[in-house]
């Protein structure tokens, strides 16, 4: 009876449940209680404490009793994995004074942004990355091989197919790309030299990406009807993604000028009918009616831009092309709605023009619009944004689960021209305007589209989720006071909302002001990169 009775007490303490008692034991770098937790999966938030030791998440749940160097109290606050920029033109301007610490992403909660895109940026990233790691960077950077670079780098601004001694030039260059930890290809066949690629060559230099785990993403070859229609250009994005056997991205996806508006519905038609056929195609959206780029792209033809700026600049004073030329000009220009839907963002040689449209600007110059095109090419060319969607589409586009978040943001100095306000708000913009107020998609949903979603369709490992053993990128904020006070007027204005950021386990952001110290670094895809790397 006795050894039944020890028994029974031996068995009772098994299953007395021990959960609490190794967290009492143990000690943390920090602990995050109380907060919302939204891990990124999708999942509806739930309660729970988080410990961070050594740069990662070392536990989480109901941790009474844990000790910390640090435990913050976050409760009324919801807790996320740091926010992953799908398509970021940052990469240029970490170089460029303090903006490597990148103050304007971390007030949004970025902590990853994936830079070289739309085909342009490093040939060298192994250069790039030594560039960009020689100060620090306040976030991580993941690059891709740009496609556009690499093509100008072998052929110039050439018209023509490559031959086959320039095609395995090419291959070389985005293998070693590749080799020097590049997350996949960018390209951009909208824009030139991208735009002289015919779809095969894109798609062989897509099977070089292929066997590393790489992916494949498109500023595709029209966004609205400015030469196939963007029915089609999407449909090639498919097409390489299907050939080549590796993820496609529709980057940045909209559909652009009157003349395409409501065509959101036929190009999820046709993501859900390649996705259903077994093609991995997905898409990345920035939360706005209005896109940016350079005066050259948005309106002169390709055919006026090849063999590069000289010779456009030729062109336009010569008898036998301006002609051409300016129709082209008229006719892009009514794509994109008007003179009064073009605002400029940065002119070097006359920043007076600097937030004005092109209807203001042509109509104090006392000429037509195409004529002020003109002349503002010659005197070096300028960035414009253009207003050129309707919330429709964007409503659509975004509801759609292979939909990411993107910000088609630069970094500039403060003050200096205006940008789009993207660059500033966007993902505040989606978590407040599109998921609080409007209710377009709810806040999981949101949160997915800009951690788990990117991170696993792009390659980064062990980020984009809060779970154990994930690297502690951590966003804390307040959503009653998620806000995006960027305007198109006035675009300078950091978010608000963020409470903490931690990248890499560290604080970048404590109690909304910004660390001093730097935690970000350049990103790569080769496993060789340790465990806080790429796939």
């Amino acid at each position: 009876m006795r050894r039944t009775a020890l028994l029974g007490v031996l068995a009772a303490l098994a299953l007395t449940p021990v959960a609490t008692r190794p967290s009492q034991a143990q000690s943390y770098d920090v602990i995050l209680r109380g907060g919302r937790v939204l891990d990124g999966t999708g999942n509806p938030w739930y309660y729970a404490d988080i410990a961070l030791k050594g740069g990662r998440i070392e536990a989480i749940g109901k941790l009474e009793g844990a000790r910390a160097t640090r435990v913050v109290d976050v409760s009324g606050l919801y807790v996320a994995p740091g926010f992953i920029d799908a398509h970021s033109h940052a990469g240029s301007g970490f170089t460029t004074g303090s903006l490597n610490a990148a103050q304007p992403l971390l007030a949004q909660g970025v902590t990853t942004v994936f830079i070289n895109p739309d085909g342009g940026g490093a040939v060298d990233l192994a250069a790039q990355r030594a560039k960009l790691s020689e100060r620090g960077l306040g976030v991580n950077a993941a690059p891709l091989v740009p496609h556009g670079s690499v093509r100008r780098a072998v052929l110039g601004m050439a018209d023509r197919a490559p031959t086959a001694a320039e095609m395995d030039r090419m291959r070389a260059l985005v293998r070693a790309g590749m080799e020097d930890g590049a997350f996949g290809l960018s390209s951009g066949p909208y824009y030139t030299p991208g735009s002289y690629a015919k779809t095969e060559e894109l798609v062989e230099l897509a099977r070089v990406v292929a066997p590393y785990g790489g992916v494949y993403t498109s500023h595709i070859r029209d966004e609205g009807d400015f030469s196939i229609g963007v029915v089609a250009a999407v449909d090639e994005v498919i097409r390489i993604s299907r050939e080549a056997r590796l993820p496609g991205i529709v980057t940045h996806i909209k559909v652009l000028g009157p003349h395409v508006w409501g065509y959101s519905n036929a190009l999820v038609h046709r993501i859900d009918r390649a996705r259903s056929e077994g093609v991995e195609v997905f898409a990345d959206q920035y939360p706005y009616t209005a896109s940016a780029t350079g005066l050259t792209g948005a309106l002169v033809p390709p055919w006026a831009q090849v063999d590069g700026d000289s010779a456009m600049l030729r062109r336009i004073d010569d008898p036998a092309e301006s002609g051409r030329l300016r129709a082209g000009i008229i006719e892009n220009l009514a794509r994109r709605g008007g003179a009064d839907r073009i605002q400029f963002r940065h002119h070097s040689a006359d920043p007076s023009i600097e937030g004005r449209t092109l209807k203001e600007v042509a109509a104090e110059r006392g000429v037509e619009p195409v004529e002020a095109v003109l002349q503002l090419l010659k005197a070096g060319g300028a960035s414009v944004v253009s207003f050129n969607m309707i919330d429709a589409d964007v409503d659509l586009l975004m509801r759609q689960p292979w939909t990411m978040t993107s910000s088609d943001g630069e970094l500039v100095p403060f003050g200096e021209g205006v940008p789009h306000p993207r660059a500033y708000g966007t993902f505040p913009r989606k978590l407040g305007l599109y998921a609080r107020d409007r209710g377009v998609v709810d806040l999981a949903f949101a949160v997915r589209s800009m951690t788990s979603l990117p991170a696993t369709v792009l390659g980064l490992r062990d980020r984009g989720i809060l779970r154990e053993g994930a690297v502690a990128d951590i966003v804390v904020f307040d959503l009653d006071r998620i806000a995006d006070p960027a305007t198109f007027q006035k675009p300078h204005q950091l978010a608000e909302g963020m409470v903490h950021v931690f990248v890499d386990g560290q604080f970048a952001i404590e109690d909304g002001k910004f660390a001093r110290q730097l935690h970000g670094r350049v990103l790569s895809r080769r496993p060789s990169a340790g465990p806080a790397g790429g796939r």
